[in-house]
């Protein structure tokens, strides 16, 4: 590692800035998939699940059974970026050799859309004497409580104190919503999204508030400009910052002067903040993106090229999709692992025939990454666990590898729990667990 240097220029990419051009020019010879020929088992039960105090830091001013052999390496990241026409060069801080090799796990899930029938559901749940939405998250329990860090995708706003609870197209849900997610296991979410505006600024301050509340951190919503700059936390003793991005608002805007309430999609900004979490000391670092069209697995152009030019950095260990509301592929660019899209881990879809069935679909996903004691850093091969949303049980995410073993799965759940397997297979195959 190079000796230390003055800290990062403030990134000079407007928070404003759009969606990336489809006609940005992809990636040559990014296969279809990339797959490594191992056996893929669950992540080791034998990991710690408990994780220890965090400690976060923020930029100051700044912009906006075991998986198989590591196959991901990242060694002293590339150190020169370009913001709009000026090069912004920035070296990591030079650390001391560990005494240890590290590792870290980690799990994440896809879009959670609490449409208005699951929060009635909810109410029915408690005999209407307040929400319970823990029921349906309950089996993701055993998936999510082993890994070191578990990261939800929660795409709706919490309505503002006092304000009536909405539905699509335009989302304010009740906050017990986020009870169900401390109670599953999540650590953390995303929360840029297509709806951060639909209850504006009031909303995502009361999103915020009340995972905070319950002891949820996130990313992509701020209430002040310093909640949106990176930050760094220590999981399994291992340094790692976790950004959130979206494509856009659907149309709306935040308040002239307030854009850095959330986080736009651009590939420069990304880079920075990269680079901004790096220089703080973070050791991984983890992109959720809000991107590609609704209810298609195929990833658009626009997904491919920034995935390359956002990997071809060096910056980012991982990149974690959703939006698209069905499952998407996983590959390897530039030697970055990419999950374009887990699915829905939660909603009332498909409603109609725009959506597919596979729109129930979704999936935990699983990563190891270690740092050796010189910080080279090291990411397994994904495992995904299937899910699929039981709608007529309650709206309850059932594990489908794990339900499927359960002689005390109804038979008519269990042929649905097949159908929603081989359609999982079918584009991820190689990446599920087989038990």
């Amino acid at each position: 590692m190079a000796g230390p240097v003055s800290p990062p220029t403030t990134p000079t990419v407007p928070l404003t800035t759009g969606t990336v051009p489809v006609s940005r020019p992809t990636a040559s010879g990014v296969s279809s998939m990339s797959l490594p020929s191992t056996t893929l088992d669950t992540i080791e039960e034998t990991r710690p699940t408990t994780t220890g105090e965090r400690t976060t830091t923020t930029v100051p001013n700044a912009s906006p059974s075991e998986p198989p052999a590591a196959t991901t390496t990242t060694t002293d990241r590339p150190t020169t970026t370009t913001t709009g026409d000026r090069p912004t060069t920035t070296t990591a801080k030079a650390r001391p050799p560990r005494a240890r090799t590290r590792r870290v796990t980690m799990a994440f899930t896809g879009d959670m859309l609490t449409h208005s029938p699951l929060w009635n559901q909810a109410l029915e749940n408690t005999g209407d004497k307040g929400y319970d939405f823990r029921p349906m998250l309950a089996r993701l329990a055993p998936l999510l409580n082993p890994v070191d860090l578990a990261v939800c995708h929660l795409e709706t706003p919490i309505a503002p104190e006092g304000e009536q609870f909405t539905t699509a197209p335009a989302y304010g849900v009740p906050p017990e919503v986020v009870d169900s997610i401390a109670a599953a296991g999540y650590d953390r979410c995303s929360t840029a999204s297509n709806h951060t505006l639909d209850r504006g600024t009031a909303g995502i301050d009361r999103t915020v508030s009340v995972l905070e509340s319950r002891g949820v951190e996130q990313s992509g919503m701020a209430r002040t400009p310093e909640e949106i700059t990176p930050r760094v936390f220590e999981m399994a003793g291992v340094k790692v910052s976790h950004l959130s991005y979206t494509f856009g608002y659907n149309g709306s805007l935040p308040p002239a002067g307030q854009e850095w309430r959330s986080a736009l999609i651009d590939p420069d900004r990304i880079i920075a903040d990269a680079r901004a979490a790096e220089y703080l000391g973070a050791e991984i670092v983890i992109v959720s993106m809000h991107w590609g069209n609704e209810g298609i697995a195929t990833p658009t152009a626009a997904q491919v090229a920034l995935a390359d030019t956002i990997t071809a950095s060096g910056a980012v260990d991982l990149i974690v999709g959703h939006h698209a509301h069905v499952l998407q592929p996983i590959e390897q660019i530039n030697g970055t692992w990419v999950m374009y899209g887990l699915g829905n881990i939660l909603s009332n879809l498909p409603t109609s025939s725009r959506w597919p069935a596979s729109s129930q679909d979704g999936a935990v996903a699983t990563i190891r990454f270690t740092v050796s004691r010189d910080g080279k850093v090291t990411a397994s091969t994904p495992v995904v666990h299937p899910t699929w949303v039981d709608r007529d049980a309650g709206w309850l995410v059932r594990p489908v590898v794990t339900e499927l073993a359960d002689p005390a799965t109804p038979p008519g759940t269990r042929t649905q729990l097949k159908i929603s397997l081989a359609r999982t297979r079918e584009l991820l195959g190689p990446y599920v667990t087989t038990g």
